[in-house]
């Protein structure tokens, strides 16, 4: 993340989310002694430890405020600079005021249930990103858009979603228990490979996008293995719900492991939800480094000004997921 956030000497950075204070020690270390570096958190013991082991470190110089990082601290702003520690599921209106035209931003964000790490420039009107990567983090505090619930008796499968999402899971009780539908794709990944871009194609192409997590007794009894069990996207309609799966594929067992691409539906439409993911797992295949272009919007953002692409709203920003 520092990385993707590219602190120059001489930057003015601000900081959500303290922790112990070495995320601000290393930011300051990048800035210099030209630069500032504001730490911020919401909980009175987390910045009092963090001060104090800057102080014991040597970077006496970080300023720690105590307050919801939401509001940002106007009274050291512009910034051109800044990061979130905390997984987001909004963009707050004080952080566009705050950050420099020109300025980046990276930050931890959470969409259709799954969260990467998004490093926006500043633009006149807008906030574009130049990388998108792999991340995890606990939820701020406060932002709760985010749903959660099991869709079985056992309580042993969950979906997650967001609040503009119609999911109600109370329709899928009976799903998982009727006869189910497998579409493979020829894609194949090895051992190691991440297959983590399909889920950002879904999202920039499926507005019933979501996640789902199922414990390994759900398995053992029965239920066809999500590709992660822990963490797998999913397709959600009405009555009928479809998950990204894998199978390992029929070869010689001396040679490295490969495995083959899929998804499993449930419920009437089931079949017609597991074939658009293996669509977007084939379109995936070709370019499996490609990253999405996240553009975030203030939330009074006309339409006709907005890029093409998935259209996600929140309370304070329009985002647009594109390919």
């Amino acid at each position: 993340m520092l990385v993707q956030l590219a602190v120059r000497e001489g930057d003015n950075v601000f900081e959500i989310g303290a922790g112990t204070g070495y995320n601000a020690a290393l930011l300051k270390h990048l800035t210099g002694k030209s630069g500032q570096v504001t730490t911020c958190d919401i909980d009175l013991d987390v910045t009092a430890y963090a001060r104090r082991t800057l102080d014991a470190n040597g970077y006496g110089d970080v300023r720690v405020v105590t307050r919801d990082g939401a509001l940002g601290a106007p009274e050291f702003s512009p910034y051109d600079r800044m990061i979130a520690t905390v997984g987001m599921w909004d963009l707050p209106g004080a952080w566009w005021d705050q950050l420099a035209v020109g300025g980046h931003l990276v930050v931890p964000l959470r969409w259709r249930g799954l969260s990467r790490a998004v490093a926006f420039e500043r633009e006149e009107g807008r906030m574009r990103s130049d990388s998108v990567k792999m991340c995890g983090f606990l939820p701020v505090i406060g932002q709760d858009g985010e749903r959660n619930d099991y869709i079985d008796d056992d309580r042993l499968v969950r979906l997650y979603w967001d609040e503009d999402q119609s999911i109600a899971p109370e329709l899928l009780r009976d799903a998982l228990t009727r006869p189910k539908s497998v579409v493979w794709t020829d894609v194949t990944v090895g051992l190691v490979e991440s297959f983590d871009g399909v889920w950002l194609r879904l999202s920039a192409t499926e507005r019933v996008t979501c996640r789902i997590t199922a414990k390994p007794a759900a398995v053992a009894a029965g239920l066809h293995r999500p590709a992660s069990p822990a963490l797998s996207p999913a397709l959600v309609e009405g009555d009928s719900i479809a998950y990204l799966t894998l199978e390992r594929t029929a070869e010689d067992p001396e040679t490295e492991p490969r495995f083959r691409l899929g998804a499993v539906g449930y419920g009437p439409a089931g079949a017609d939800l597991a074939e658009r993911i293996c669509a977007q797992i084939r379109a995936w295949s070709p370019a499996r480094t490609a990253e999405p272009v996240v553009t975030a919007y203030p939330a009074d953002t006309p339409d006709s000004d907005l890029a093409d692409g998935a259209l996600i709203d929140r309370p304070s920003v329009r985002l647009v997921i594109s390919y």
